[in-house]
């Protein structure tokens, strides 16, 4: 009876150990990053293409549920301004020029990520801030007068969105895509937000497996 009673509890500790899975207490992240950059500024009417890269660290306190931090870089873009007759004080008479600028953002927040058999899709809401030098250097070239002569070149921004990633062994992962809002609320004179899309595709290492 004691043998009995030893076998069917060896037998049951190893099916929950079999059932018990891992997750990574850490996952470093290295993308590619595209920004659909909207300036809204009153000389610049369209939206930009800005190309850049990234990192992100993740602690993750259980399977699902972790704490990511993301610093994402864009190098500089030429952006086309025209200003009409009479609102710059460098060029009375209206003219057309460029003006370089770029734009980085560091973030903090939750993520919810599900580990599902072959795939693991993701979702996030970072917030903390950009910089950019663009606003300030329209401000230069333009000599405009306005509600804000000296544009800020720091303000807030947030992230909102996810994608997927593929496990390739217990270590490496591949993110083939991650689509996000991305909010910033610059003072340019001409409004407080800018509203823009982002694509992200890298890898993915994990560190540290831990059992739930």
């Amino acid at each position: 009876m004691k043998i009995t009673i030893r076998l069917l509890g060896a037998i049951l500790l190893l099916g929950i150990t079999a059932l018990a899975q891992e997750f990574p207490r850490a996952e470093l992240g290295i993308d590619y990053s595209y920004a659909r950059y909207n300036p809204s500024h009153a000389y610049i009417k369209n939206g930009h293409s800005l190309n850049g890269a990234g990192g992100s660290i993740t602690y993750n306190f259980n399977e699902y549920l972790g704490l990511k931090m993301e610093l994402t870089g864009y190098g500089s873009n030429s952006q086309t301004f025209n200003i009409p007759p009479g609102q710059a004080r460098n060029c009375p008479s209206g003219c057309f020029g460029r003006a370089n600028g770029n734009l980085f953002t560091y973030l903090f927040g939750p993520q919810i990520k599900v580990r599902a058999h072959g795939f693991h899709p993701y979702g996030h809401l970072l917030l903390g801030g950009a910089h950019s030098n663009i606003y300030s250097n329209l401000n230069h070239l333009s000599g405009y007068v306005g509600n804000s002569p000296n544009p800020a070149g720091n303000t807030f921004a947030m992230i909102f969105g996810g994608g997927v990633d593929i496990p390739i062994n217990k270590t490496v992962e591949i993110r083939p895509g991650e689509i996000d809002y991305l909010y910033t609320r610059f003072n340019n004179s001409y409004t407080g937000a800018q509203s823009s899309l982002r694509y992200q595709a890298g890898i993915l290492f994990n560190l540290g497996h831990t059992p739930q």
